[in-house]
């Protein structure tokens, strides 16, 4: 599935429900379902910087796509991070690069943060966003030694 297909998979499925709080109990379900980062992860290397909460992340690379996994301390920002995971995770940084992650908006979720947690959700995604120009990068600089042997 594209980005795109995924963020309208979201935004219908939020859209059956118009209580916020009905809506929070939705985040806090994808974060229980987020799979547990692996604990040598959790390590203030992997801490994103700007969040209120603690938000470990890390990604990793596989035949040209970005994995990441996540945790975090709090159980809403814990359901965020699960969205933002389900939305770029198995795509190409160049996908994640490019994505305009319109579902943010289109759900109501940034308009019902408070102003510090809606400062971390700009910094998960930055965070998120950066990996993905780090694994660009190397890759880049492997093909590019790979050429030059």
């Amino acid at each position: 599935m594209t980005i795109n297909e995924i963020q309208d998979e979201i935004i219908e499925e939020f859209s059956e429900v118009d209580d916020w709080m009905d809506r929070y109990a939705m985040i806090i379900d994808y974060g229980n379902a987020l799979p547990g980062i692996d604990t040598k992860y959790k390590t203030p290397a992997h801490l994103i910087e700007g969040c209120q909460s603690r938000v470990w992340l890390n990604a990793d690379e596989r035949d040209g796509k970005v994995f990441f996994t996540a945790d975090s301390d709090a159980i809403i920002v814990r359901g965020i991070i699960a969205l933002l995971i389900k939305v770029l995770n198995d795509h190409t940084p160049d996908e994640i690069l490019s994505s305009d992650l319109y579902f943010i908006d289109s759900i109501g979720l940034a308009e019902n943060l408070s102003p510090t947690r809606s400062n971390g959700l700009l910094a998960m995604i930055k965070q998120m966003r950066l990996y993905a120009v780090a694994l660009k990068a190397r890759d880049s600089l492997n093909t590019t030694t790979n050429i030059s042997q």
